[in-house]
């Protein structure tokens, strides 16, 4: 009767152990996989249990310690009862059965089974095991910070430092690579891909990758006569109008199409009654070397939407808008006085036909590809910074998985390409040479 209380109780120990050898290996799971954005959420909701996850998560280095000691203690343990009683029932062979039999127990049950739980909904059973956590924390708290001081001092010689959070990836790259993640496993669309990463491209972009090049500006002569500066404006399909004089790039004023039909009003209709250069706004030159994000918060601080990017010469080189900022977030924004020119014509035989002067960031995204934009601007840049010269006429090159052939070429400048996605290389048969 004594033996069989003495097998029960053993039993009892050994179901006990693995289930807190279960409980600490889970909860590590489970707290390690949370997510920190939803925690902090819920604890912003008056969630307890989140603000309770989020204590715990904030002292991560003695949480793990405390885990695995309590995890390693109650399973070292279940296998030395095992062991014992055992080999009191078998005799020697009983180290070779509770060997076996906590192997499997302690692997499946304490192991794979609760971690796998735990990895499925990390958030929900975090939240169901903060208090018990806390307790085990609080509980194995010192033994964990001991255990911490022997392993820094042993690992010190060797110039270890553990409690170091140095993230390789910069917050800003840990969320892009997380919305990456979440587009291929179909949880964001392309659209808000897109727009989260033109969100997070801000503070890297500066103002001469998204402006209207000083070749494409759209300006007027102060000195032409009223009526047909006038005419230029009703023209145009833009509300802002750089004047200048004497030269292009000698600016002296932004006409504003409303200030100027506002003024003809006054003036009963007759456009020589009206002096434009007084209507003009006062120009705004803007390092051309502004990050977006600066430039997007100097125009929300000025409540303007036009500013003259300037060289380090004070050479204007282009003109940027508030459009020109969130259209690099939302994409392209369109309205019925647009000029629709995109100049990226998809062809039937899978290639590209594509304007010189395409910014390869408006590329990549209406393409969903992914050429490189560090250096240059446009896709006319790209290839002849890849080619190191400016190619002739019919010329093609491979590189970065693509084929581009220049189809024309106006003096110094390429017009146009056709863009072509290489094949992957197919691996050689066994046996073939190089």
């Amino acid at each position: 009767m004594n033996d069989h209380s003495d097998v029960w109780l053993a039993a009892s120990i050994v179901v006990i152990s693995l289930l807190l050898s279960a409980f600490f290996a889970g909860a590590e799971t489970a707290f390690t996989a949370a997510s920190r954005a939803r925690m902090h959420s819920l604890e912003s909701s008056g969630n307890r249990q989140a603000a309770i996850v989020n204590r715990i998560l904030a002292i991560r280095e003695r949480f793990i310690g405390a885990m695995l000691i309590g995890y390693n203690v109650v399973a070292i343990g279940a296998s030395a009862f095992t062991t014992s009683v055992l080999t009191t029932l078998f005799g020697s062979s009983g180290v070779i059965y509770a060997t076996v039999a906590m192997s499997v127990l302690v692997i499946v049950f304490a192991e794979v089974l609760p971690k796998t739980l735990a990895i499925t909904n990390p958030d929900r059973i975090a939240l169901l095991m903060a208090r018990p956590v806390a307790f085990a924390v609080v509980l194995l708290g010192p033994l964990a910070v001991a255990t911490e001081a022997i392993v820094r001092a042993i690992l010190k010689p060797f110039g270890v430092a553990i409690g170091v959070h140095g993230s390789i990836l910069s917050a800003t790259e840990e969320i892009r690579g997380q919305v990456a993640l979440l587009h291929r496993e179909g949880g964001v669309e392309k659209s808000e891909r897109d727009m989260l990463g033109g969100l997070l491209d801000l503070n890297e972009l500066s103002v001469s990758e998204v402006m209207v090049h000083r070749t494409k500006m759209r300006t007027i002569n102060a000195d032409l006569p009223s009526e047909d500066i006038v005419r230029e404006v009703l023209a145009s399909p833009y509300t802002r109008m750089p004047l200048w004089r004497d030269k292009h790039e000698n600016i002296v004023g932004v006409l504003h199409a409303k200030d100027l039909l506002r003024a003809l009003d006054a003036a009963g209709g007759d456009p020589a009654r009206l002096k434009v250069e007084e209507l003009a706004l006062e120009t705004w030159f803007v390092p051309d070397t502004t990050s977006l994000r600066d430039q997007l918060k100097a125009f929300l601080a000025r409540k303007t939407h036009f500013a003259l990017a300037v060289d380090e010469y004070g050479e204007v080189m282009g003109l940027v808008t508030l459009e020109d900022i969130l259209e690099e977030i939302v994409g392209d924004i369109a309205d019925e006085h647009d000029v629709a020119v995109s100049g990226v014509r998809p062809q039937p035989d899978g290639s590209v036909t594509v304007d010189g002067g395409v910014p390869i960031r408006d590329l990549n995204r209406a393409m969903d590809w992914s050429l490189p934009d560090e250096e240059a601007t446009t896709i006319a840049g790209l290839v002849i910074h890849e080619a190191r010269a400016i190619p002739d006429t019919g010329t093609a090159f491979n590189f970065h998985g693509f084929r581009f052939h220049v189809v024309r070429k106006a003096k110094n400048r390429i017009t146009s390409l056709r863009i072509s996605p290489l094949a992957p290389a197919l691996p050689k048969p066994a046996g073939e040479g190089e």
